[in-house]
């Protein structure tokens, strides 16, 4: 297993801070991360920018986008849903959902229903569109699943899924 304890420096080009650098780091720099390195949130901070950056990689060119294809997803997955439930469910605040939700239906991908007999819920379904383009992309996307596995045993990989969802469906841990 590689060591953690020293990691290379992102070229500064590339994260935009070259400009704004008083000493810009060359790509053959190290960076000490001290503590970082046993930070789990840190740690699910550098795995998310490495998926993300391998999903607009795969996805370069499509009008698709990590957030809006995950509820659609969902949603194909649970007609129905309400949007209260998607958002608790994916950790997304409801007034970003709101407005995410907003985009979809304008795209004509998702339509909302306010069933009669409870006027304050939203109900959420695909269109056929929506339903067509979450199939027309499915399996780019579990490419990108795959490359985030790149490096993991199939045993590694269900671990660190098992320990993920322990950790994001616990509740909130009493911090002394």
């Amino acid at each position: 297993m590689p060591s953690c304890r020293k990691r290379q420096a992102r070229s500064p080009t590339r994260t935009g801070e070259a400009m704004n650098a008083p000493f810009p780091l060359t790509d053959e720099e190290t960076v000490e991360l001290g503590a970082l390195n046993e930070s789990v949130g840190f740690m699910l901070r550098m795995t998310q920018t490495r998926a993300y950056d391998q999903f607009f990689r795969d996805f370069a060119g499509t009008d698709v986008r990590p957030g809006e294809y995950t509820v659609l997803q969902v949603v194909g997955m649970n007609p129905g849903l309400k949007q209260g439930s998607l958002a608790r469910t994916l950790n997304i605040k409801p007034a970003h959902m709101t407005k995410l939700v907003q985009r979809l239906v304008r795209a004509g991908y998702l339509k909302r229903t306010v069933p009669p007999e409870d006027r304050r819920s939203v109900r959420l379904a695909l269109t056929q569109a929506g339903q067509a383009h979450v199939d027309r992309h499915h399996a780019r996307f579990l490419s990108v699943h795959r490359a985030e596995r790149i490096g993991l045993t199939d045993a590694e990989n269900a671990t660190l899924l098992a320990l993920l969802k322990k950790l994001s469906f616990n509740e909130d841990p009493e911090c002394p």
